[in-house]
């Protein structure tokens, strides 16, 4: 589209006091819930952040299943997959969830939120080739430690809420240093749904599932009215929290009007 175009040129690299505005209704909304964590909302259009917790947005956290965008984009950037069609190997041992016990493509991985398969895609890519990416995407604070196939799950790697949005306003308006067929695949593979001509794209992580953690909920709008990125985490305390990640951001984005 020619408005992602000439909106993706106006991005900014950072925040600037100036330009946040703190949201009653999402102060509200995390209040009634009883949850402690913040949302963080970018209209690219008009430059302008929203959102509750600039504080919590701030900090860095582990980013669990969200990393498994960047990490999809860097398996078809590197040629360690072909494609997000491509069926890879869950490989041996106990798995977590019965459905992650078998071989898949990205496509259905994503959906399943599969770490058995981003993990075989991990040791593909290796890890001087995904220290190289993360770099180039500029993504969190760029550490992969030792483990290549536990370093988003556990740490070193960490991220803010602040820098997933960036990170995504990037994806989304096709930014990133990256082909963008690329891009464009990995953006397909976590669009969720569409409704009156609004689409919406995400994926929800969890640190430390299933005991306590930090959650996860990062995605974006696409409309008429423009490319909304966000990103919402959270104390989690218990399997029981484990819905409100989706729901408290979507009813976080009807109140900012933007789904």
């Amino acid at each position: 589209m020619r408005w992602i175009a000439v909106l993706a040129l106006m991005l900014p690299l950072h925040v600037q006091a100036a330009e946040w505005r703190d949201s009653a209704a999402v102060k509200a909304l995390f209040e009634e819930a009883k949850v402690q964590g913040t949302f963080v909302l970018y209209d690219v259009g008009r430059e302008q952040w929203i959102g509750h917790d600039r504080a919590r947005a701030e900090q860095r956290f582990v980013p669990a299943s969200t990393f498994k965008i960047p990490h999809t984009l860097i398996g078809l950037a590197t040629g360690a997959v072909a494609s997000v069609d491509e069926v890879l190997p869950a490989g041996p041992g106990p798995k977590r969830f019965p459905e992650w016990a078998r071989d898949m493509s990205l496509r259905e991985a994503i959906q399943l939120s599969a770490v058995p398969i981003y993990q075989s895609l991990a040791r593909r890519i290796g890890l001087e080739r995904m220290r190289e990416q993360l770099v180039r995407l500029d993504y969190g604070n760029r550490e992969v430690g030792t483990r290549v196939d536990a370093f988003w799950l556990e740490g070193p790697l960490a991220i803010s809420a602040l820098e997933q949005v960036r990170f995504l306003a990037r994806l989304a308006t096709g930014r990133l240093p990256a082909p963008a067929a690329l891009q464009a695949a990995t953006r397909e593979v976590v669009r969720l749904e569409s409704r009156d001509g609004r689409t919406l794209y995400g994926k929800t992580g969890w640190e430390n599932v299933p005991e306590p953690g930090i959650g996860w909920w990062v995605g974006w709008v696409e409309s008429d009215a423009g490319v909304f990125p966000f990103a919402l985490n959270m104390a989690m305390c218990s399997d029981a929290d484990a819905p409100l990640r989706v729901e408290l951001g979507k009813a976080s984005l009807r109140a900012l009007g933007v789904w």
